[in-house]
């Protein structure tokens, strides 16, 4: 499993994370606030001029196109962690279908992070308004910890491996092996799961 990933400067102080527990399903999702005020430029680049023909590439967009849509982790469990990435970077992580969960006693997020944008490449597509990037799916291993309170929670991508981790949202962080692959989610202060009432 291979998962590239670019940080890019954060540009100020991380975002603010909104949280949402789905209590008939246990589905996860958080999303950084900047999510949909991404500069008009990038939108452009997403979405191409209206009237570009299909057979032009623009040069702009030759090597890389800004991603729009999900990235599809699938545990070989059958659990399911969806990325969704908005103009190239990453907006949000929605865990739809849980890995066996383990509670470490002594689970504490990474103090020595950077702030920063997570670019995710995309897989170039023509279409009638030009050039875009469609989504992908990645099958890996997944594995999920938590400390006692359930308020700290680490998935881990593939074999376990060195990496760095990266702050992208207020409450959210990415791990970065040496390769530059995705290699963990940190999802920090989660709300408690809703009672059914």
């Amino acid at each position: 499993m291979r998962l590239p990933v670019q940080v890019e400067p954060a540009g100020g102080v991380p975002p603010d994370v909104d949280y949402r527990w789905d209590a008939d399903t246990d589905i996860l999702s958080a999303r950084v606030r900047f999510a949909g005020d991404l500069p008009a430029a990038i939108a452009l680049a997403v979405a191409g001029p209206a009237d570009l023909p299909v057979t032009d590439v623009p040069p702009t967009m030759s090597a890389e196109v800004p991603l729009s849509g999900a990235v599809e982790l699938e545990g070989r469990d059958g659990s399911w962690i969806v990325l969704d990435v908005e103009a190239g970077h990453l907006a949000g992580i929605e865990v739809a279908v849980w890995p066996n969960v383990r509670t470490l006693t002594g689970l504490t997020p990474p103090a020595d992070v950077e702030d920063a944008r997570i670019r995710v490449a995309g897989r170039k597509r023509r279409g009638p308004r030009g050039w875009s990037a469609t989504a992908h799916e990645v099958t890996t291993h997944l594995t999920a910890e938590t400390d006692p309170s359930e308020r700290t929670i680490h998935f881990r991508l593939g074999r376990p491996r060195e990496f760095r981790s990266v702050r992208f949202g207020r409450d959210l962080l990415v791990d970065i092996d040496a390769q530059g692959d995705l290699a963990g989610l940190w999802l920090l202060n989660v709300p408690p799961v809703p009672k059914l009432t």
